[in-house]
């Protein structure tokens, strides 16, 4: 009798990509959010990068009460957002690649909108925002709501090219994956990696569109001055990375012309990392009692400065935070 032949495992149409650290409380919330997707047509790949809680025992209880399609791989230590994000790639076997960050909230129809962006059209990135859902507090009275909005508006208007929007909510082609290849291994700081493959679909020619229907809440942004700060000084030194790699495709960081700018290039270059730890934790104290138009002020400048110095002092920069 002839050999029974192995039926092949059917190739669902997308691919969600999780790279997630840290993530035992988050993972929950994202997988319950999936399951109550409006097509089953999709896998979920999670990445968990290290193992340093218990999402590994999380994720073997989701899998069996969501019946979602889950592959989970295991970093057994941490390797950083660009080996998880080139692993859950690399194992993902659907049509559609869509990267989803362990702190979205996705509506009902966030797989299918993707899938659907795709159909019909040739190779192109979609690009979709990630709106911060931050608990009332003085930091985000002062500052992160505001700076959130603006954001939103801008894209939405057109004044950002799409490509420096790549990030935790965005979608491609297996196709396009293969051609562009894996995201840079270069980065070793926070933040840079996904303009970095932004711009890179840009020079290669695919087009990138924003999509504003597949908009999701984002519940893991900065609650605070000092982690806003922290986050904007690793990603001004990964900005000495992209610099190297692609030269001047970003304006290189200036603190500008007048008082302001003069105060903001002042504290950049005066202000290491242990600095700005400091100063931020000292600004949240103090954020309660100053008004609103200072506290705003007091946040922005925190900001500003710290991009531009962890520019200035790339080398000094601890690897993570």
């Amino acid at each position: 009798m002839p050999e029974p032949q192995e039926v092949p495992a059917l190739t669902p149409s997308a691919s969600v990509i999780v790279p997630s650290y840290r993530g035992e409380v988050r993972l929950p919330v994202l997988l319950g959010g999936l399951a109550q997707q409006d097509t089953t047509d999709f896998e979920v790949v999670v990445v968990i990068d290290g193992e340093v809680d218990a999402s590994a025992a999380v994720l073997a209880d989701l899998g069996e009460s969501t019946g979602l399609d889950l592959d989970v791989i295991v970093f057994p230590r941490n390797r950083g957002r660009v080996a998880a994000l080139n692993a859950g790639h690399a194992a993902a076997r659907g049509e559609v690649l869509i990267r989803c960050d362990d702190d979205l909230l996705p509506e009902p129809d966030f797989v299918s909108g993707h899938v659907a962006r795709h159909a019909h059209h040739g190779p192109r990135g979609v690009v979709a925002l990630a709106n911060d859902v931050m608990p009332d507090s003085p930091y985000a009275r002062a500052y992160g709501v505001r700076s959130m909005d603006h954001l939103i508006a801008s894209a939405y208007a057109g004044d950002i090219e799409p490509w420096r929007l790549w990030s935790a909510n965005c979608s491609l082609t297996r196709g396009t994956w293969e051609q562009v290849g894996e995201y840079s291994q270069e980065y070793a700081h926070y933040g840079m990696e996904d303009t970095d493959y932004g711009y890179r679909l840009h020079q290669a020619g695919i087009p990138l569109v924003i999509a504003p229907e597949l908009q999701v809440a984002h519940l893991g942004a900065p609650t605070s001055t000092h982690d806003r700060v922290m986050r904007a000084f690793h990603s001004g030194a990964s900005r000495r990375t992209f610099e190297a790699r692609h030269g001047s495709a970003l304006s290189l960081p200036s603190a500008g012309t007048g008082p302001w700018g003069r105060l903001v290039d002042g504290l950049s270059r005066a202000g290491d990392e242990s600095r700005y730890e400091r100063a931020t934790r000292a600004v949240d104290r103090l954020l309660p009692y100053v008004p609103r138009y200072v506290a705003e002020k007091l946040v922005a400048l925190c900001v500003e400065s710290a991009s531009l110095a962890g520019y200035r002092h790339a080398q000094d920069v601890t690897a993570s935070f």
